[in-house]
């Protein structure tokens, strides 16, 4: 058992340690809103997801370029941290191919020309420590008035299916530039991934890339092997039509023309029409406009094969012969689809 005396020194020991800690504690700041608060933006171009993550300062009165934002001198793009930007997939900034990452970025303020940098350091605070012989990618941009705005951010604009362009915007200017994206080699290289996995096991994957490259005009004969694969696995109406327009494009009349009746006879109204709308809605109308005739031609009694005619003839804007069929299609069609179609033929004689 122990002592008073061992107990007292014990409970002193305990007491100066913890006076020697508080001074430690004391030093440590407790979080408070910033002044200038932290945002993001992003921006999928294709498979590409671009991430802008900074801090918005306020002009609150204050004159900002020249001043606040010296000029000829490397500045954060915003306030704190890093502001960074990323990228998940290679890009192409002005010319110049970006590999996937995560950068720090600067800009170099001027009374007329900006300079904008991509470092690979992406954690330091704000400029400070910028070491240009870390650069990614240096490159010269021209900035543009726009209406006052109060609070700095980034935003993307003209955004299409291969490119965006990003703008900083503060006070009375926007900074932009482009990112562009080569979204076919990025889609083909992805699903050719895909392909090594469970996907690779199916008819259906082959099938797929093999009509992606050829609706992109891409590499023909690696087109015909991948479809080649499908039809191994399971040979049916879409990888044998698949492979006819394949064989088509590369000159091969014959061969096609061997093949889509092949593809044809084995075929149902349901799978035939299913084939149309793939090659519609890919907006390859003249190949879905052949097989919507081909389907009517060997089922006229349906209804639906009319119909899907007359909406091939409609997205292809030929309003005439798209009555013609809807007409056709509401002779033989079902009580519950005669409202629709009839609302259908008004609208295109209305057109």
């Amino acid at each position: 058992m122990f002592s008073n005396i061992t107990f007292k020194m014990g409970i002193t020991t305990m007491f100066l340690s913890v006076i020697l800690i508080l001074p430690n504690f004391a030093q440590q700041n407790l979080t408070r809103p910033r002044a200038s608060q932290q945002a993001s933006v992003s921006q999928r171009i294709g498979l590409t997801d671009i991430t802008i993550d900074y801090h918005r300062p306020g002009v609150k009165g204050r004159e900002i370029w020249g001043k606040l934002v010296p000029y000829d001198q490397v500045w954060r793009g915003g306030a704190n941290e890093n502001t960074t930007i990323s990228f998940s997939t290679i890009v192409n900034i002005n010319g110049n191919e970006v590999p996937a990452g995560k950068y720090g970025f600067h800009l170099i303020p001027t009374e007329k020309n900006w300079t904008v940098i991509l470092s690979k350091d992406n954690a330091a605070w704000g400029s400070f420590f910028y070491d240009e012989s870390h650069d990614q990618l240096r490159f010269i941009t021209t900035p543009k008035a726009i209406d006052f705005q109060e609070w700095l951010s980034y935003t993307f604009d003209d955004v299409s299916a291969n490119s965006t362009t990003v703008s900083l915007r503060w006070e009375n200017l926007s900074i932009p530039f482009t990112i562009d994206v080569d979204v076919k080699k990025l889609v083909a290289e992805d699903m050719r991934e895909q392909l090594t996995g469970l996907a690779g096991f199916g008819w259906q994957g082959w099938n797929q890339i093999a009509n992606y490259y050829m609706l992109n005009d891409m590499d023909m004969n690696q087109a015909l092997g991948f479809v080649e694969k499908s039809i191994q696995i399971n040979k049916n109406v879409t990888n044998l039509f698949t492979k006819a327009v394949i064989l088509e494009s590369v000159g091969k009349i014959d061969e096609s023309s061997k093949l889509k009746k092949e593809a044809f006879a084995a075929a149902n109204e349901n799978e035939i029409n299913t084939l149309g709308y793939q090659f519609l809605f890919a907006g390859k109308i003249d190949n879905a406009m052949e097989i919507f005739k081909k389907n009517v031609e060997m089922h006229p009694d349906s209804w639906n094969v009319y119909d899907s005619l007359a909406e091939c003839y409609a997205a292809a804007e030929d309003n005439k012969n798209a009555v013609e069929y809807y007409s056709k299609a509401l002779e033989k069609a079902p009580e519950n689809q005669k409202k629709r179609i009839i609302g259908t033929i008004d609208n295109l004689k209305g057109s």
